[in-house]
């Protein structure tokens, strides 16, 4: 496990945030196709917050794509980052979130988000944000919409509708089991959002949440009960 401390030149307030988000929001690739699904390495990434101690715990968790067998795992525990602002919640985590990364033995190959990418009302969610800073291909697949409407999809697995602002889609809700509660798919940062969606259909082969999701998730809330049990 990496122990993380702030960033010195982080930002400290709201307004230096969003400048931050504007910067790098225009670093943001959407041409390219990206990974093809059931092949190298996709990892997922998740943090749990300990709100009495203000810290945060990370894990990344790298599966082979073809068979989803974990090949290798990290975690790391920080400060939160910065205070809790709806649309700017990557910076609460993302200095803890890209000390696991750092910490894995193996390329991660494409990076699954437990968040928004492109569907984030500044158009720079997580996703987008952890795929600008590392070059990495970066998708979100999110448990609900946000602040974006959409019709519900088709009740077969695979069915999806678009996700919208407006008239702009900004991502899709997929069906990834048979009249199950779908999940929203974005685009984080060099994926197209029908390959963002083919992987997460590969990655949901008996959940609702794709396994990169479920597993991150689960190491992450078991580091932080290790890291502070009496």
């Amino acid at each position: 496990m990496t122990t993380v401390r702030i960033p010195e030149d982080w930002p400290a307030t709201e307004e230096q945030a969003r400048t931050v988000q504007d910067e790098l929001r225009a670093r943001v690739i959407l041409d390219e196709p990206g990974p093809q699904p059931g092949t190298g390495h996709v990892t997922g990434v998740d943090v749990a917050y300990d709100d009495e101690r203000d810290v945060v715990a990370a894990a990344a968790v790298v599966l082979d794509a073809s068979s989803l067998e974990v090949i290798a795992e990290a975690t790391a525990v920080g400060r939160v980052s910065f205070p809790y602002v709806p649309g700017l919640l990557a910076f609460r985590e993302i200095p803890t979130v890209l000390a696991a990364l750092d910490a894995l033995p193996c390329p991660p190959g494409l990076v699954v988000c437990d968040g928004y990418g492109l569907a984030h009302p500044r158009r720079f969610g997580l996703a987008s944000h952890l795929g600008v800073l590392t070059g990495l291909p970066t998708i979100g697949v999110a448990k609900n919409p946000f602040t974006f409407t959409h019709d519900d999809p088709d009740t077969p697995r695979g069915s999806t509708s678009a996700l919208l602002a407006g008239s702009e889609e900004v991502g899709r809700a997929l069906r990834t089991r048979d009249a199950v509660k779908p999940v929203f798919v974005s685009v984080g940062h060099r994926v197209t959002l029908d390959q963002a969606c083919a992987h997460t259909l590969a990655l949901t082969p008996d959940y609702r949440l794709p396994e990169t999701t479920r597993r991150a998730d689960a190491l992450c809330r078991k580091v932080l009960r290790r890291t502070y049990s009496v």
